[in-house]
């Protein structure tokens, strides 16, 4: 099955300029959904990952069935105000703006292997900053995994030196 024709464009969204890349369609389809998780599991299954770390919102739909099928624990990162308890923040910029992120302080412990998950790699502002919560906290970063990756933005270039999985390129 090919995900990539299950991926819709959007013009002008969430702001002008801006071409917005849409899972729903791919998310709703039975067969596409599964193919897409797939990718994910055959990639990461059996490499020892404690922990899959998924960025709010859309990296959950991909990073917990992937925790699950995989034996590893699941961890969401959030926007601020979304998690009870004592947490972390970090401030990131994005293509169309700035925000922050926050991860509960007890999330994962020192040398917990961990995976970076999410939709969509753009300018890799929300990833490293996800990076940055997690070294914060002492885990080991395996590497980041993403269902799109928007290459003429140059996130990758953000993300250090660690090992970046993209299944599909714009």
């Amino acid at each position: 099955m090919d995900v990539k024709t299950l991926i819709r464009a959007i013009p002008d969204f969430p702001i002008p300029g801006i071409l917005f890349r849409d899972i729903t369609p791919l998310l709703k389809d039975k067969d596409g959904f599964r193919a897409a998780i797939d990718l994910f599991v055959d990639r990461f299954k059996g490499k020892g990952i404690d922990y899959v770390v998924a960025i709010e919102a859309r990296g959950y739909m991909l990073g917990a069935p992937l925790a699950y099928a995989i034996g590893a624990g699941f961890v969401p990162v959030r926007k601020p105000g979304k998690l009870p308890g004592t947490k972390l923040t970090e401030d990131y910029a994005l293509e169309y703006g700035t925000n922050s992120l926050e991860i509960h302080d007890d999330a994962v412990g020192n040398g917990h292997r961990v995976l970076i998950v999410d939709d969509l790699l753009a300018t890799g502002g929300t990833a490293n900053a996800t990076r940055r919560l997690l070294e914060r906290l002492g885990a080991k970063i395996e590497g980041y995994a993403f269902l799109i990756e928007l290459a003429d933005l140059k996130g990758r270039q953000h993300l250090g030196e660690h090992e970046i999985t993209s299944f599909l390129t714009y």
